[in-house]
């Protein structure tokens, strides 16, 4: 009979972002304030076009780097890979031993699993990430071909690849991962919301260990258009690393980034046979819709400030118990509004008093992997007792007028930390994690 009660630790992180791959490199980042944002361009595409020419890439990602090269790994396109280099951190993070397996599992194809999990049943290991728009390099590069060829021009692996579930279908390739697998697509939100339905698995005893978070490489010119056209974007072209400056008086609009941030939820009793390393807890969460618009926030913030009051309650926390909120923190106009307005709404008063500091001023937005990350950095706000900074706070809003943690990172003993994110179409969740106590 299953469990219905286990409690669920994260063990394993792994982020591959715009200024760090892997946990140490994107902690520096993070604490010293080191940002990437600069002018892009896109090959044969005038970005005279375009309002904004800012973003946040990842230079000179090799995913032979991190796993073995396979058949597989020359169709991937770019969200697959770095979900896949995100999750060999994250297992080997975790501790968890890969083994390389080119022989493939009987009567299946060679390369069908190139790896597998030293001493777990695969069975017992799921994958679930968030992804916003699953391999638009690969669509557009194909619809380029389309048109000039027509079908002729399109590979046989192009639309297998193309699919949300591809993200999650290449990593439980690679890894042998034989449970649960799906992927999740709530825009902005997506890796959080893979990582709650994560939770829920190991909680309800289906695995023991799940690969979670998510992934997004969204810089490409039809999706960075897309958002540009909607002036979501910074366009502060001129001084592209002050671009990225959430609830600042004078931001104009997010950046946008790519990478993922992918985890290792376990139940708690298969982590300590292990003796792994425990970075926290998962002890609640929430998840509600706006029902108020495509792609703008409901100004009265009620929805999004439910799913907060549900992750505290299911938690059994007390509002004044929070020692850090990592927000959705986008710099846009609205959004920053409205969660400022948000957060005074559920914690009141004390709201002033909590330290609160925004991933994506660092590292951009990283769209459907914004939530993998930001969860890391309260993992390691816990583990470190030192809070980033949110850069680029130099002009202080009367309607944001709260802890922002300015420009300059802080220590700080933190003991229960919340992470809030937010996407397109009124999608709101949050995940409250909690330094492991016996």
């Amino acid at each position: 009979m299953r469990n219905y009660h286990k409690r669920v630790v994260i063990t394993g992180v792994g982020p591959v972002t715009p200024v760090g791959i892997g946990k140490e490199a994107y902690w520096d980042s993070l604490i010293q304030g080191k940002s990437s944002f600069r002018r892009i361009s896109f090959p044969e595409k005038d970005m005279n076009q375009y309002r904004s020419q800012i973003g946040a890439p990842i230079d000179g990602f090799d995913l032979s780097h991190f796993v073995v090269r396979s058949k597989l790994s020359k169709h991937l396109g770019k969200t697959s890979q770095f979900a896949i280099a995100a999750a060999s951190l994250a297992l080997k993070d975790a501790g968890i031993e890969l083994v390389e397996d080119d022989l493939g599992r009987e009567g299946l194809h060679k390369h069908t699993g190139v790896y597998r999990l030293k001493e777990l049943d695969g069975f017992q290991v799921g994958v679930v990430l968030g992804v916003g728009v699953e391999a638009m390099d690969l669509m557009e590069h194909f619809h380029e071909r389309f048109l000039s060829r027509g079908p002729k021009g399109i590979s046989p692996f192009a639309l297998p690849n193309i699919y949300l579930s591809a993200i999650t279908s290449h990593v439980a390739q690679y890894f042998s991962v034989r449970g649960t697998s799906y992927a999740v697509s709530t825009a902005c939100a997506s890796a959080t919301h893979a990582m709650i339905n994560s939770f829920l698995q190991i909680q309800g005893g289906a695995e023991d260990v799940m690969i979670t978070g998510g992934a997004d490489a969204c810089i490409t010119p039809y999706v960075f258009g897309g958002f540009d056209v909607l002036r979501a974007m910074s366009i502060r072209n001129h001084e592209p690393q002050k671009a990225s400056r959430p609830f600042d008086r004078e931001r104009d609009g997010f950046v946008m980034g790519e990478g993922a941030g992918v985890l290792i939820f376990e139940e708690l009793d298969h982590a300590k046979k292990r003796g792994a390393h425990l970075y926290g807890e998962v002890i609640g969460f929430g998840m509600t819709a706006d029902a108020y618009h495509l792609t703008d926030p409901d100004p009265d913030g009620k929805a999004l400030g439910k799913a907060v009051k549900d992750a505290l309650e299911m938690a059994g926390v007390h509002p004044g118990e929070v020692d850090y909120i990592n927000p959705h923190g986008t710099s846009t106009l609205m959004n920053d509004r409205v969660e400022t307005r948000m957060l005074k709404d559920v914690f009141g008063k004390l709201a002033y008093q909590i330290p609160i500091s925004s991933t994506k001023s660092i590292t951009g937005h990283l769209m459907g992997g914004a939530g993998g990350v930001e969860v890391i950095s309260v993992l390691l706000a816990l583990e470190k007792g030192i809070i980033h900074p949110t850069l680029n706070y130099e002009f202080p809003d009367p309607e944001c007028d709260l802890d922002y943690v300015p420009n300059q990172a802080r220590q700080k003993e933190v003991r229960i930390g919340l992470s809030v994110s937010a996407g397109f179409g009124g999608v709101n969740s949050a995940i409250l994690i909690k330094k492991f106590e016996e």
